[in-house]
């Protein structure tokens, strides 16, 4: 039968998406691409914001209306944070919480020979192991991502994923450099480390963050990034053994969320906006031309307009190469939803709208920063009027002049000008 996975979210999952294709191709199933039509649709959901939650719904009533007779199956965050998912959409067939995703290939066989609608949904404990799940290749993509640590204990005020993740878990450090030589001997020039909260690698089992970094980059020659991290695990003594490795890149994606203290604490942050301060100095000492970028949180609940200029005031201030910005998002069953002083939508709006204004400055300044220099750009794709686009070790954008042979190779690329969201750069044969 022909079965076909739908990611919404985070890498996390687009990692675990890879790992559910690869047991059902060995195990028969017939792995098609997203826009193909198949018996079998598997939406892999996120549960972060609503607007996550709204797509999931809106995808699972479009398969079902294209294809009455075929299979629906809801796993992911949506699915583990809210079991009752299953209640309210009558078009899936089957509900699989995350603690169930390595038996996608048993439970299918199950539906297929009983026809009966199956809802599995197991909770976390505090003794669950890490889920070690193989993936050595991903489809039309030019780098690898590799999630090494799962669950989250941090229980932010706005955030559910701690309900659908469960508690920290960390992977072995041999099946770091397992998969990472799998991923080089595979062709792979870059791998991204990524987890649910991935600066708490090894506080489950005795090992530190950097233990994990230093394995990755001394498994392959190959480039190793970090996906986004919470910043007060940035400590002088870890950026300093990540500094040691000239295969690891220095970018760094520190979750800021709001550069208001008063905010800061309602969110149930762990540092001031002064502390991040230090870190991104700290980087920027260790590291030579690093980039920073961020997360930032607009309208969260009972943020006054003096709060948010103050966050607004801390991104202009800090010069983040990249920010994502998005409104606060109520979440059923977190302690935030329950909080007092939650902002009108045309509020959110108006505030992301201005912060996008501080952060684009922000990037300008920083692509401007990098003409001149001669980076490694990893060419990923092809853009337009035959140009293509790469990224740095730094994760700097630039549209060069290329090919289709140099699509997920790694070359030498001198900077010779910095566009609103991009820089161009000439091939240095």
């Amino acid at each position: 039968m022909k079965v076909k996975i739908l990611t919404l979210g985070c890498k996390v999952n687009q990692f675990e998406t890879q790992a559910m294709l690869r047991e059902l191709a060995e195990n028969g199933y017939q792995t098609v691409g997203e826009d193909e039509p198949a018996d079998i649709s598997i939406i892999n959901s996120c549960a972060v914001t609503k607007v996550s939650e709204q797509k999931a719904v809106k995808l699972i009533h479009r398969l079902r209306r294209e294809n009455p007779g075929g299979v629906i199956v809801l796993t992911g965050c949506m699915a583990q944070a809210f079991p009752d998912s299953g209640d309210r959409l009558p078009e899936v067939d089957i509900v699989l919480g995350n603690k169930r995703r390595r038996d996608i290939v048993p439970v299918l066989n199950e539906y297929l020979a009983k026809s009966e609608r199956l809802v599995s949904v197991e909770d976390y404990s505090r003794s669950d192991p890490y889920e070690s799940l193989f993936v050595d290749d991903f489809v039309n993509r030019t780098r690898a991502f590799l999630k090494i640590e799962d669950g989250c204990n941090r229980f932010c005020s706005y955030c559910i994923i701690p309900y659908a993740r469960g508690r920290v878990r960390s992977c072995s450090l041999e099946y770091i450099r397992d998969e990472i030589r799998a991923f080089a001997a595979n062709g792979y020039k870059e791998v991204v480390l990524i987890g649910i909260n991935l600066s708490s690698y090894g506080s489950d089992n005795g090992l530190k963050f950097s233990d994990a970094v230093a394995a990755a980059c001394e498994s392959a020659d190959i480039r190793i990034r970090l996906g986004s991290l919470e910043p007060e695990a940035m400590g002088i003594d870890t950026l300093r053994i990540l500094a040691r490795y000239k295969n690891f890149c220095p970018q760094f994606h520190l979750a800021l969320q709001s550069g208001c203290d008063e905010t800061l604490k309602r969110m149930n942050r762990h540092y001031t906006a002064r502390e991040f301060t230090e870190i991104v100095d700290n980087i920027r000492r260790v590291f030579d031309n690093p980039s920073i970028t961020t997360d930032v949180m607009v309208g969260f609940a009972g943020e006054t307009e003096e709060e948010f200029e103050a966050s607004r005031s801390f991104v202009e201030k800090t010069g983040f190469a990249r920010v994502h910005i998005f409104p606060y998002s109520r979440r059923k069953g977190t302690a935030a939803d329950r909080a007092q002083g939650h902002l009108p939508p045309e509020v959110k709006k108006q505030r992301a709208a201005k912060m996008a204004e501080t952060a684009s400055a922000g990037m300008r300044a920083f692509l401007e920063s990098q003409v001149g220099r001669t980076e490694q750009v990893l060419i990923e794709s092809r853009s337009k009027n035959g140009m293509y686009e790469g990224y740095t070790m730094n994760y700097t954008p630039v549209l060069v002049p290329a090919d289709d042979s140099l699509i997920g190779e790694v070359v030498n690329v001198r900077i010779v000008s910095a566009e609103k969201d991009h820089c161009t750069g000439e091939m240095i044969l």
